[in-house]
């Protein structure tokens, strides 16, 4: 084996010596991404945005299909805009990218490069829309945002990132909210069946919500160092973005009216949250539904039997690919061990091997990452039994991650229990609270641990003393320290 063969398949960190290194290893020793010269970005490698191109195609048709269309807008958005929203404007120009030249000029006004488009998408809206005969307005655009983050981690948080936002206007509230957990449900539906991530989800508090929102709703998903990751949210803006930006409409009883708006989003931060939710100290473990590769087909090559092995090899690689995302990967210049050992850390769900006694024995060997497990495979049935282990696999990863997240919650009722329990081990908890931004804060000073969202009431509806204060009818909330 050469020094490059050994240097690549050399262990990762451990996840349980320092989980922050075994992340950073992992997103760098797959190729799915490097840092690029600017500080908080990065280039997205081709493995990487494989992902995000399964993502985003999921993904987009779940959009289309509730009705919704794809547009574009400005990356750049005038200071006077982003200004007009006074929350909009606290939450975003801290960390705003300002563009205050153009060629040799002097700009007359700051530019802002898009930290996200309410303001640019108000403004247009209020030259597109009348009447309630142009309502609803269903638009979502795909595209990059940049916000000056302090402290960046690679898919997590970054300078720019990727995303998706969508921004709808309704005639009423209710048409509003409806829309907005709507989509809360899209993505809670999207990243549990096709991420294989159990979610929680429910409604931020006002201090957590997004700038300028009347109300905000979240899924949050549970890693394995016990942190949650914010990783996706809706947005009901009520009337306030309407109003500052002048978008009014002639109703059915002829009166001008002010719509209400949504928003809501999810970005490159699910790819972080893949890695974390099912990698392993052997690299990553990818379900099959998001995988690039679905399964790759490695050929066991010897003197004697090497024509009729790759042979066999080709042909089934070729009839599989009708139905799966298959790789050959007939490379002369690596052994199978250090080939086994590239799609393992890759994270690729299944691997099939022929070699000569595969051969004359009329099938393959499957050997599945999630679990290791190994079996052979008559070739008659290769088809058939690919796309059983492909959703076995897509299930058993669901079902790992659930159990995770189910043994890594505790419900306390006090803050000394809440305080022991954060600093032995980071875990979720459940715990009541009686809805005071000073509890609240108290609960964030001295665990440093946040609410991530107010279940809905069909999820968890329980009332208790709250944890910090001992008011009664506290409502049963998710705490967690987060990314």
């Amino acid at each position: 084996m050469s020094g490059t063969e050994k240097e690549f398949v050399k262990e990762v960190t451990s996840r349980s010596v320092d989980f922050s290194q075994w992340y950073l290893d992992i997103v760098l020793k797959t190729g799915m991404m490097d840092y690029a010269p600017i500080r908080g970005c990065m280039a997205i490698r081709p493995y990487g945005y494989a992902i995000w191109e399964n993502i985003q195609g999921l993904l987009d048709k779940r959009i289309k299909d509730t009705g919704h269309q794809n547009a574009y807008f400005p990356l750049f958005i005038p200071e006077s805009l982003l200004n007009k929203e006074a929350e909009h404007v606290e939450g975003f120009a801290p960390e705003g990218a300002w563009v205050t030249q153009g060629g040799d000029e002097k700009l007359a006004e700051r530019l802002i490069v898009r930290p996200t488009s309410e303001a640019i998408i108000c403004y247009m809206y209020g030259r597109w829309i009348q009447s309630w005969r142009d309502l609803p307005v269903l638009i979502n655009q795909w595209c990059n945002v940049v916000r000056w983050e302090k402290s960046t981690r690679p898919f997590l948080r970054t300078s720019e990132f990727l995303w998706q936002e969508g921004h709808t206007v309704h005639r009423t509230e209710e048409e509003a909210e409806e829309e907005a957990l709507k989509m809360l449900g899209v993505y809670k539906e999207f990243v549990e069946n096709e991420m294989a991530i159990p979610v929680l989800w429910g409604q931020k508090t006002e201090s957590e919500k997004f700038a300028g929102a009347l109300r905000t709703f979240t899924i949050e998903t549970l890693m394995p160092d016990g942190k949650a990751l914010q990783s996706g949210t809706s947005h009901n803006l009520g009337q306030h973005f309407a109003q500052v930006f002048d978008i009014q409409f002639l109703d059915t009883d002829d009166t001008m009216k002010y719509p209400w708006q949504t928003s809501w989003g999810v970005s490159t931060r699910l790819i972080g949250a893949l890695i974390m939710a099912h990698g392993d100290d052997n690299g990553l473990r990818l379900p099959p539904r998001i995988a690039p590769t679905q399964l790759v087909v490695v050929p066991i090559l010897s003197k004697k039997a090497r024509e009729q092995v790759l042979q066999k090899a080709e042909e089934l690689s070729a009839g599989l690919k009708e139905e799966f995302r298959v790789e050959l990967d007939a490379r002369d210049e690596y052994s199978p061990g250090w080939k086994f050992n590239e799609w393992e850390m890759k994270g690729v769900p299944l691997r099939l091997e022929i070699g000569p006694r595969d051969l004359e024995n009329g099938g393959v060997t499957a050997v599945r990452r999630d679990t290791g497990a190994k079996e052979f495979i008559p070739e008659g049935r290769l088809s058939t039994r690919v796309g059983e282990l492909l959703q076995e696999i897509q299930v058993e990863l669901f079902r790992q991650a659930e159990s995770y997240k189910e043994e890594n919650t505790r419900r306390v009722s006090t803050l000394e229990e809440f305080k022991n329990i954060m600093e032995q081990k980071r875990l979720l908890i459940l715990a009541p609270w009686c809805g005071g931004s000073s509890c609240e804060d108290r609960i964030k000073e001295e665990t440093r641990a946040t609410i991530r969202c107010i279940p809905f009431k069909e999820e968890i509806d329980e009332k208790g003393s709250c944890v910090c204060c001992g008011r009664e009818e506290g409502r049963v909330v998710y705490f967690a320290q987060a990314y």
